[in-house]
């Protein structure tokens, strides 16, 4: 049977519609990348001290001095205070503060904490003091938008697979932003965090879905520029609009209801964007695959074929297509196991580098807005760098290749002199740079070698263990807490590893999209060729040498 491809050959690869259909679908993106960083401001910590009442009668000099400084630090303590009572009495006495502190007893902070409002006017965690003895709720209400979009990747891989691209797509649109509203007027921090987790959900489903669907549509050369010019390029922008409505809007509420409206006006684009004729004719829907593709040929302005599928190529998609695909068959030959299971490891790798140091902006010398902008515009030069590795280079190799550079370079980050904080965030950067080309790389990688009854299914497994390791990406920047190079030494030797198993996966550049199980190419990774070497050295040693020359024309 002919594979996609050829059959709408006739269509041509850049048409009217296909130019509609590509632009559609990446300004569908536009949303995902201002949702997905947003908590880096909701969730955001200000500086913060114990709040010393208004009526407490003493002096302006001893105001000043009712909160300690922390042992080994300038810093003023943000979780204890004097025991206000005992400071009272003291200052009846010294007037002018002269005395040691160091034997007055201490307290916590029982009537809260005053908050800096520059640079933010209100967070969650201003806004419901999720600080000192609760400062693990803020990075949990992170880690609960992680644990949605694991649960998303899952469940709409096996959705799409099953009830098709697009209403899986639309569907999840209304799931971010029901949940985005509804988040907007949390009372607490427990229904802020519930809803947090639901509306990650549809963030993760919304972009895995936009990325098959466009990817099934689209020809094969134009294939590549959807997948990074194109949908990495939207996220990108999306992200680089974030901290500039974040910097306007600075009260976490007002926030959350304005980046709901980009995704309100995209739900209008359903009239205009198709299902998937390849995932159609994968369940044997021929006559809804040939509506769809007669539709694409008019707006396209060429003629189609009397006859687009013949009535022996329709046998075999009844017959092949009765059988329903799970993730289980990701796991069920030796074959698809191998690959998968070095997928997954890869994809978790690469999401917790990528989330860990975007997450980690605040944390660096400078402004926050400022440097999450630039987070987010380091993805533009790796869109257009993976762009350009993936018309001529091998995947396995170039991904291989950036990890390991991202990796070193990460691990240098403990030799900088702590003096030269701009060098340290520069070095963070390039970082960044290399996890967020093989994020990208990653998406096109992965929907390439599996075959269309599994690509959503497996692209969503591999989104679905990104986000596992994504849960705990707010916790591991607080790794910092303890050694402030810990971070980086743990993503870049992440990193380095990542890198090496790379080189064991599959080669795909130039191979067509497997429709089937059956389809999926031979290994052609280290693995493959270190089978070969073993294999030619095992059958010189049976043949003898006089074996050698044709055994090495075999090879």
């Amino acid at each position: 049977m002919r594979d996609f491809d050829e059959i709408t050959a006739f269509l041509g690869e850049w048409g009217p519609y296909q130019q509609l259909v590509f632009f559609l679908l990446i300004a569908s993106v536009l949303p995902n990348g201002m949702n997905n960083m947003w908590m880096v401001f909701i969730a955001a910590t200000p500086h913060h001290r114990c709040l010393i009442p208004t009526h407490l009668n003493i002096s302006e000099a001893w105001m000043n001095r009712t909160i300690p400084v922390e042992v080994g630090t300038l810093q003023y303590s943000k979780c204890r205070r004097y025991r206000l009572d005992v400071i009272k009495n003291i200052s009846e006495n010294f007037p002018n503060g002269e005395i040691d502190m160091s034997t007055v007893e201490q307290e916590h902070c029982l009537d809260g904490w005053e908050y800096d409002r520059d640079p933010y006017l209100s967070t969650i965690v201003s806004e419901w003091d999720l600080v000192c003895d609760d400062d693990w709720q803020g990075p949990f209400s992170s880690s609960m938008f992680f644990l949605g979009m694991l649960v998303g990747s899952l469940l709409c891989g096996q959705a799409s697979d099953r009830f098709g691209r697009k209403i899986v797509l639309f569907g999840s649109m209304v799931i971010q932003i029901v949940f985005n509203i509804i988040l907007s007027f949390s009372p607490n921090w427990e229904v802020f965090s519930l809803f947090n987790f639901l509306g990650g959900a549809g963030h993760s489903a919304n972009y895995l879905t936009t990325f098959v669907l466009g990817s099934e549509l689209l020809g094969k050369s134009t294939r590549i520029i959807y997948s990074t010019l194109g949908i990495c390029s939207a996220y990108a922008i999306g992200y680089m609009l974030l901290p500039l409505f974040a910097f306007f809007l600075r009260g976490w509420r007002i926030l959350l209801l304005v980046l709901s409206v980009p995704g309100a006006i995209f739900l209008s684009l359903w009239w205009f964007i198709p299902e998937s004729p390849r995932w159609l004719l994968s369940k044997g829907r021929a006559q809804e695959a040939e509506a769809i593709i007669r539709l694409i040929a008019k707006k396209n302005g060429v003629t189609s074929p009397t006859v687009l599928f013949s009535e022996v190529e329709l046998e075999e998609m009844k017959a092949k297509n009765v059988k329903s695909y799970t993730v289980i068959h990701l796991i069920k030959s030796r074959k698809i196991r191998y690959i998968t299971l070095i997928n997954l490891i890869l994809w978790m790798i690469i999401a917790l580098g990528y989330f860990g140091l975007s997450l980690n902006t605040p944390n660096l010398h400078g402004d926050v807005y400022l440097n999450c902008f630039i987070s987010a515009a380091i993805e533009i030069p790796a869109t257009v760098a993976i762009w350009l590795f993936l018309w001529k280079l091998p995947r396995s190799f170039t991904i291989a290749a950036i990890l390991l550079l991202g990796g070193i370079i990460l691990l240098f980050i403990q030799l900088i002199p702590s003096k030269l904080s701009i060098l340290v965030t520069v070095m963070v950067m390039i970082g960044k740079f290399c996890f967020a080309c093989a994020f990208n790389m990653v998406f096109v990688y992965s929907s390439e070698f599996y075959p269309t009854v599994l690509r959503n299914t497996g692209v969503g497994t591999s989104s679905m263990a990104a986000r596992a390791t994504s849960i705990l990406a707010p916790y591991f920047v607080y790794l910092g807490a303890f050694d402030e190079f810990l971070p980086f030494n743990v993503m870049g030797s992440l990193g380095i590893l990542a890198g090496i198993l790379t080189l064991f996966l599959p080669e795909t550049l130039n191979v067509p999209l497997p429709d089937t199980i059956e389809d999926m190419q031979h290994i052609k990774g280290l693995k493959f060729w270190i089978y070969k070497k073993q294999n030619l050295s095992n059958q010189v040693e049976k043949l003898g040498k006089d074996n050698i020359a044709a055994i090495t024309e075999e090879y």
